[in-house]
């Protein structure tokens, strides 16, 4: 099969990560690759010069024109490296020269590319590949010249990375194809062998969208990324806010989606919000607006932020725009106001971490499905469901997402909430909890519970985001939150105070653990924890922390036989960087620890390539789990990662130094690139850091130098991601909601013999795009209790997928290492 690739409709981050792994992936599974310069643009404009044999790009035709099957000797790994066009297509000089044939390249749309056309696209924003709208495309005539074009180059697959409309078009491609090889043959464009040849197209499509607005994924390519650049920017607006005491409405995009708005929101601590699938209920919405950010300014807060989708309206459809936003709040609060566009500063930048972890698996995920397709099977979308990768009908994904539009302009907007994805209307309300103090809200005096909160083990990114998340749930239903300071030691010194729904309001943006926290667990002080919890009228306990605070649960647990005081409903929200609780698929500090690898990891690449030939053995913590090393291989394109789980031994040590001698040989003279091994800090007792680069450095001779990197507790992070932060606020309401259910139903019965539910003591895992509350006891069964991880972790494959993009196992396998 040879399989093309273009990116079409507006540029994400990630879709060079996208193109990359198609290009690897087809090359591991035996196929030619071939990208599409400019979009549906460059497939109908084609290759207008032709090569000494009548095609452009070296596709293997004989004299009757009919493209034949590659040659053997194309087959090997060293044919498979390059074709000369990665330089051309990262600088964008269409008028440019292959620099391995010296044959002009001017008029070359459809270009055949190898593994190391695509080094180094993994941290590159936008698309390298080109993006254009292309009229001509929509058009019975442009359509025809492109099949003709994919005919000509010998392509019979086709992968397109774009929004709805892009995918849209490509459908359309398809299900045309066979009348318009059909109009090609009776114009004697093509011959009847041709005819026979390519009666059939393969097609899959790939999201790439900000907006975060196609149905039937949870999640587009790009839209983490523009999260992160939203944020950063909120997150610097807000100091300047707070020290004017101003006002600041952000408009940000989303024309018929308002995924980033709200998710800034709930991750940026705003106080309001407008979207298009949410609009205000009153009938006035400046009153509405006005009512709660009058209320937060009473209280005491400095800044004031709302945030503005750009498609936003009220329930009348009538726009809203931030100008009128401002208006308002400068004529009837008073409030110096700023509007602050953000514009295309949301499409641009390196792409986060999960931009690059996503289209990576969706973009080897595309390629199987094109060698699984038949004439039969339908256009596949790759999109992702309950953190799975995921095959969907494009046409039916299409639809749906049309469909929200049309709900939205018939003011169906439950219908319109109910369209996206699972967690939508989930944020929405939790936005609505976090971010206004609002009497309504108040439950009976008879209802309210003392909750106390307290952080447990290492900092992780997001522990304060949650922190704040329950204690303004907590003050918004009449609760009294209950800050613990340095864990349990801070319990028994009776460290606690109330919080405040002022003083939590910046802790969003907070790295770290403003409660203090520390790695003890109750042991022997179980009794004397338990009469504080008594002392203090605790009703519930919510802690916040990594494998510590599952162990520290699973004492309270069983100390429940012992000390009625522990019958209080007990609760854990994971939140470790290692993501090592077991059944959980997600710890908070994870998306954050894996943000500061990558970055770490994008510098020390830089200082690796600009130095040439150099490896850098880059050791990041994680214990004995190896999610943070694994993950951060498939993000950084490394080629080498070693894990607690799988572990190392002198044969791999020998086999991998032989594979980087014979890789770097395979470079182009003056054109070696840096490359990087990613080893977890425990998975070797005996080959630490710096004996591997010993090693390393010795067998590379004069190919290649070593160094070595431990990213150590940098890799907790600064400012959690706004990932971490908006996990934060999900999960934390869902504990404080957990907690209200049981510590009233433990009220409920009679004072003597109280007895506790099984259920009432519970961690809050992911699973999929499900949450749940699992009971301790049952999560024993799948807990390394040892070497504290879970036992079958989900990512446990990626390990080998990210070496074989690296093209250690694929290059190992040929060179028979």
């Amino acid at each position: 099969m040879r399989i093309a690739v273009l990116t079409s409709g507006g540029d994400s981050a990630g879709m060079n990560a996208a193109v990359r792994a198609v290009v690897k992936q087809a090359i591991v599974r035996g196929c030619e690759t071939y990208i599409v310069r400019e979009g549906y643009e460059g497939l109908v404009r084609g290759n207008l010069e032709a090569n000494d044999n009548g095609t452009a790009n070296g596709a293997n035709n004989d004299q009757s024109g009919v493209c034949t099957p590659p040659r053997p000797e194309d087959q090997g790994v060293e044919a498979n490296l390059r074709f000369g066009y990665g330089g051309l297509l990262r600088d964008g000089e269409g008028d440019s020269t292959d620099p391995t044939s010296g044959k002009s390249l001017k008029g070359r749309y459809i270009v055949r590319v190898g593994w190391d056309d695509v080094r180094g696209w993994m941290g590159e924003g936008g698309t390298i590949i080109g993006t254009a709208r292309c009229a001509a495309f929509r058009t019975i005539e442009g359509r025809t010249t492109a099949a003709h074009n994919l005919i000509k180059e010998g392509i019979n697959a086709l992968v397109v990375c774009g929004g709805d409309g892009s995918l849209t078009g490509a459908d359309k491609l398809r299900a045309e194809w066979p009348q318009l090889v059909a109009d090609l043959l009776s114009k004697g464009s093509i011959t009847a062998e041709q005819a026979e040849m390519y009666k059939h197209l393969m097609i899959v499509g790939l999201v790439g969208s900000i907006d975060n607005d196609m149905a039937m994924t949870d999640l587009t390519i790009g839209a983490p990324t523009a999260l992160h650049r939203i944020c950063e920017s909120m997150d610097n607006i807000s100091s300047t806010a707070s020290s004017h005491s101003r006002a600041f409405v952000i408009e940000v995009m989303g024309r018929y989606c308002g995924w980033l708005a709200l998710m800034a929101g709930v991750s940026g601590g705003a106080d309001f919000v407008f979207i298009p699938e949410c609009p205000p209920t009153a009938d006035s919405w400046e009153d509405e607006m006005c009512a709660v950010i009058k209320r937060h300014r009473e209280m005491g807060k400095r800044k004031t932020m709302v945030i503005v989708a750009e498609g936003a309206h009220d329930k009348n459809l009538n726009p809203i725009k931030p100008d009128k936003v401002k208006d308002i709040l400068r004529e009837r609060l008073s409030l110096d106001t700023r509007v602050t566009t953000l514009g295309h500063t949301q499409r641009g930048g390196r792409p986060c971490a999960y931009d690059r972890v996503l289209p990576t698996l969706q973009g080897v995920e595309a390629v199987n499905a094109l060698l699984e397709s038949t004439p039969e099977t339908p256009s596949y979308m790759i999109g992702i469901h309950e953190n799975k990768i995921s095959r969907v009908p494009l046409v039916e994904a299409v639809q749906q997402t049309q469909a929200v539009a049309t709900a939205i302009s018939n003011k169906d907007f439950a219908t319109a909430t109910r369209l996206r994805d699972p967690e939508f209307k989930e944020a929405f309300d939790g936005f609505l909890t976090v971010s206004s103090l609002d009497p309504v809200y108040i439950l009976p005096k008879e209802k309210h519970l003392r909750i106390a909160i307290m952080h447990i083990g290492a900092p992780a990114g997001g522990m304060n985001a949650a922190t704040r998340a329950a204690a303004r749930y907590c003050l918004a239903h009449g609760h009294t939150p209950l800050a613990v300071q340095n864990g349990f030691t801070g319990l028994m010194d009776d460290a606690i105070y109330p919080l405040t729904w002022l003083k939590v309001d910046s802790w969003m943006t907070r790295g770290g653990s403003e409660l203090g926290t520390n790695r003890n667990v109750p042991g022997e002080d179980i009794g004397n924890i338990a009469s504080h919890l008594q002392k203090h009228d605790i009703d519930g306990l919510f802690m916040i922390g990594g494998f510590e605070a599952f162990e520290a649960l699973l004492e309270l647990e069983e100390g429940r036989k012992y000390y009625p005081q522990l019958h209080i409903p007990l609760v854990h929200l994971p939140a470790t960087l290692s993501n090592n609780v077991p059944v959980t698929e997600f710890s908070l500090g994870s998306d954050t620890s894996l943000n500061a690898l990558v970055d770490a990891c994008d510098a020390i690449r830089q200082s690796a390539s600009a130095s040439r030939n150099r490896v850098f053995v880059v050791e990041t913590q994680g214990g004995m789990c190896g999610y943070l090393a694994t993950m951060g291989a498939l993000a950084t394109g490394a080629v080498i990662v070693y894990t607690p789980e799988v572990g190392m031994n002198l044969h791999m040590l020998r086999s991998d130094s032989k594979f980087l001698q014979r890789r770097y040989e395979l470079d182009e003279k003056g054109k070696a690139e840096g490359r990087l091994v990613i080893k977890s800090e425990k998975a070797s007792n005996v080959f630490s850091v710096d004996v591997i680069t010993k090693i390393l450095r010795e067998e590379g001779g004069k190919l290649f130098d070593a160094r070595y990197a431990s990213l150590g507790h940098t890799l907790q992070g600064g400012i959690p991601s706004p990932i971490d932060r908006a996990r934060a606020v999900r999960l934390s309401l869902k504990c404080m909601a957990f907690i209200e259910e049981h510590a009233w139903a433990l009220r409920d019965q009679p004072a003597k013999g109280r007895k506790p539910n099984p259920k009432s003591a519970a961690v809050i895992t992911i699973t999929g795009s499900s949450v749940n509350l699992t009971p301790v006891k049952e999560m024993v069964e799948h807990a390394d209790m040892k070497n504290r991880r879970g036992v079958d972790p989900w990512w446990a494959d990626y390990k080998q997928l990210a070496e074989i993009l690296g093209s250690k196992n694929y290059f190992a396998g040929k060179l028979g290492q």
